[in-house]
């Protein structure tokens, strides 16, 4: 069985193909990229691969893939219209199943993320693949990432409120997605994924404290000011009102889920907050 995977040099992808390294023999594994050349340290078989070329051009590097992990696209806008396009691809090369990471809740998440995961998913049920729909949870490094910033400034800002955040780490989420594509019985299921404990961004702050031995509280802003707080640490406009909408819809537990399907799949507890913030510091 040969396993493919889309995006593989990006942060989840690399971290995919390592989990899969561990499971099955890297001469089974393929690299799906944009430029064969950097993938080389990944230790695996590469090949082009863009989600806008032709359907045939797609086709022809699935050729002999039996399993396929379609990472969402980081172009927010198009990711409809590229993952028909891999999808079709894989229903000409006769790829034999297509695992796709989407969001949690996708059917009913306030997110503007949703909508594409949602046309996406569609397309999977349409077609003629046996498919898997991973529906991740927030990266816990979408708020790790900005502890640096926190502890230059003394606070940790943002506009999630109380609401509970089940965010796993990158790895938790490359794990869960090896299992799936290596094991049986998953064909036609959706998996709700995300941490097995919730936690707020009043607490990541406390464990930042913690952590750092400086006090950092957290400030919470309304949407429209911490949209305005990015732009002014130099992020685009448009950005900067997408996170901040992300984190208006954290405030209505749309990242929270305590179902522990993750670490279900893995077969142990999924990253701590404490270990996340450990790792990022």
């Amino acid at each position: 069985m040969t396993i493919a995977i889309t995006g593989a040099t990006g942060q989840l992808g690399q971290l995919v193909v390592q989990s899969l390294k561990a499971r099955i023999p890297a001469d089974r594994i393929v690299a799906l990229v944009r430029n064969p050349a950097k993938a080389q340290a990944l230790g695996v078989q590469a090949r082009a691969f863009d989600y806008t070329q032709p359907v045939e051009d797609l086709a022809a590097a699935l050729q002999g893939i039996d399993r396929l992990l379609l990472i969402s696209s980081n172009e927010i806008g198009q990711r409809g219209s590229q993952h028909r396009n891999v999808i079709a691809a894989a229903e000409q090369a006769g790829v034999g199943q297509i695992t796709y990471t989407s969001l949690l809740h996708a059917d009913r998440s306030p997110l503007s993320l949703a909508g594409e995961h949602v046309e996406t998913e569609a397309a999977l049920k349409a077609s003629v693949l046996p498919h898997v729909i991973l529906r991740n949870g927030w990266y816990a490094e979408n708020y790790t990432g900005s502890l640096p910033a926190a502890l230059a400034h003394g606070a940790l800002i943002g506009a999630a409120g109380t609401g509970r955040i089940s965010a796993a780490t990158r790895q938790d989420y490359a794990d869960a997605a090896a299992v799936v594509l290596t094991t049986e019985g998953h064909a036609g299921k959706t998996y709700e994924l995300a941490a097995d404990t919730a936690w707020t961004l009043a607490d990541l702050a406390t464990e930042l404290s913690a952590q750092s031995g400086k006090q950092i509280p957290y400030h919470n802003l309304s949407q429209a000011d911490y949209a305005a707080a990015l732009v002014q640490a130099g992020l685009p406009e448009g950005l900067a009102e997408a996170i901040a909408g992300w984190d208006s819809g954290a405030a209505q537990d749309a990242l929270f889920d305590d179902s522990r399907v993750l670490s279900g799949l893995i077969g142990r507890p999924t990253t701590s907050l404490a270990d996340a913030v450990r790792a990022a510091l």
